[in-house]
């Protein structure tokens, strides 16, 4: 018995062996992606879940919120899209983590973070979907702040506070500024939401003059050796710089994240230096630790002019 011959078609192939053209899927909304994270967060917490994830608290997550935060910055400065998104995600999921255990306890949900954040976005721009008009962006600000003070304003006639009892603090225009923010931020915000109002310096040179003020009083500390004045003194010229740096339009947590990584990687070049000449760096005298630091900064100076040359 002969086997019956396959079905050939014109140009002699088997249509069944063709390949099925792939179904093209519809493309998720960015809503739908969220509702996905939001399932994938809740089955960790859930009975038979993650271990890690069950036995996390808003406490726990605390410095993994700060963490994320900084390495989305990090990945912005990198100008690397994709770890940029990689991060951006990597934040988001500590507000939906945060959200998904407060909603466990019947604290609130994940809709109820959105929805705030929503009306409040349309609260505070009735330049864009009210009547009011704004001109430019300084404008913009000052009905900020105004609109934030009215929602004070608002929150305070009823002012009972996680305790249950009645706060006694009165309104001010420094609200909203959280204690809980590095000390280099929160001078930024107060100065920033201070100088909205034009309590400001008219120029950069004012705040030099008050640095070098400050600078004086720090040295008279230290001479009549008055360690909590020292402390006093040096905080309120750490104060000067960083409203110098929001008067100038620089974010003082950023530039000083920068200087720090700029001392870190000249230091380790030294220490690639004095390894190159045979000897370890710490046990170099300080004359030759100046010298290889000089260097160090002339070469990186160097690497850099190369560059910006190489771009034009």
């Amino acid at each position: 018995m002969t086997r019956p011959r396959k079905k050939q078609t014109k140009n002699g192939k088997n249509p069944r062996r063709r390949r099925a053209k792939p179904v093209k899927r519809a493309q998720e909304t960015p809503g739908e992606w969220f509702e996905k994270l939001v399932a994938v967060q809740a089955r960790l917490r859930a009975p038979g879940g993650c271990p890690w994830d069950r036995e996390q608290t808003h406490e726990s997550l605390r410095t993994y919120l700060i963490e994320e935060a900084y390495e989305v910055l990090e990945a912005l400065e990198s100008r690397n899209d994709a770890k940029f998104a990689e991060e951006m995600g990597d934040l988001l999921l500590q507000i939906v983590f945060h959200s998904q255990m407060a909603q466990e306890r019947g604290g609130f949900t994940i809709s109820d973070v959105i929805r705030e954040i929503h009306d409040k976005m349309i609260r505070r721009h009735p330049h864009v979907f009210g009547e009011t008009r704004a001109k430019d962006a300084a404008d913009v600000l000052r009905n900020w702040e105004q609109i934030k003070a009215e929602e004070r304003r608002s929150k305070a006639k009823n002012p009972v506070n996680h305790s249950g009892s009645k706060s006694a603090r009165e309104a001010s225009l420094l609200d909203g500024v959280s204690r809980a923010l590095p000390a280099t931020l929160e001078g930024f915000q107060l100065t920033r939401k201070a100088s909205r109002i034009g309590f400001d310096w008219e120029t950069a040179g004012g705040i030099f003059e008050k640095m070098g003020e400050e600078t004086r009083e720090l040295q008279n500390a230290l001479d009549a050796r008055e360690q909590p004045k020292v402390e006093e003194e040096l905080g309120d010229l750490l104060f000067a710089a960083v409203n110098l740096a929001r008067f100038l339009k620089v974010d003082p947590e950023i530039a000083l994240k920068k200087a720090n990584e700029k001392f870190s990687r000249r230091f380790r070049s030294m220490e690639k230096l004095a390894r190159e000449g045979g000897r370890e760096f710490k046990n170099l005298p300080r004359q030759e630790m100046e010298a290889l630091w000089d260097l160090a900064k002339r070469t990186e100076q160097k690497i850099e002019r190369s560059g910006a040359l190489a771009k034009r």
